[in-house]
């Protein structure tokens, strides 16, 4: 074998080996600016991590602080609601007086009453209603039987009268200027609250 050959045979076995060798260190120094390019990207992540957590934190305070003034200003308006409604009650519901003739002034089931008219009766709520002659200004006795026509003018309110429930199977009902507690079934007058407006 002359010489040119072995140097060609010993160029061609240290290029198989270098080439490998070149690729491995190149690999070795690609996996090692990888591996520092994460740890860059880590560190990035927990500062940017950090960053929205302190964000979050103080974002999370305001909205609690909004929340509770917010919470805050509900309450007061609250107390002035429930004030205001409470003064409403006290207007609405003021109770029947017998010693005041204008008590029945500004509440909403005495809307229409424009006073006594003849032939007529006024039932809170209902409205006038026509009646029969010999019943108007009649004056309602206990034990007594008011008619079936007047017996659906139910009072929707005993309470405002000072008068408490109905017992079971009686009902009060306005018949004119009273109000007259009845047994549903036969008219029968159990009791009567005489001039009531």
């Amino acid at each position: 074998m002359n010489r040119l050959t072995k140097a060609a045979v010993v160029a061609l076995a240290l290029s198989t080996t270098a080439a490998p060798l070149a690729a491995v260190a190149q690999s070795r120094e690609d996996h090692r600016e990888r591996r520092h390019d994460r740890r860059d990207d880590r560190r990035d992540d927990r500062r940017d991590w950090r960053q929205d957590n302190r964000d979050w934190r103080h974002d999370r305070r305001d909205d609690r602080r909004d929340w509770r003034q917010d919470r805050r200003d509900d309450r007061r308006d609250w107390r002035h609601d429930r004030r205001d409604d409470r003064r409403d009650w006290r207007q609405d519901n003021r109770r029947w007086d017998r010693n005041n003739r204008d008590w029945w002034r500004g509440r909403s089931d005495f809307r229409d009453y424009r006073g006594a008219r003849q032939g007529y009766w006024y039932a809170p709520g209902y409205g006038y209603y026509r009646v029969e002659p010999r019943y108007y200004g009649y004056r309602w006795q206990r034990g007594g039987y008011l008619p079936p026509a007047y017996r659906s003018y139910y009072v929707n309110d005993p309470y405002y009268y000072g008068l408490p429930s109905a017992p079971r199977g009686y009902r009060y009902v306005h018949a004119g200027n009273d109000i007259v507690l009845i047994a549903l079934a036969s008219g029968l007058i159990a009791s009567v609250l005489y001039d009531i407006f």
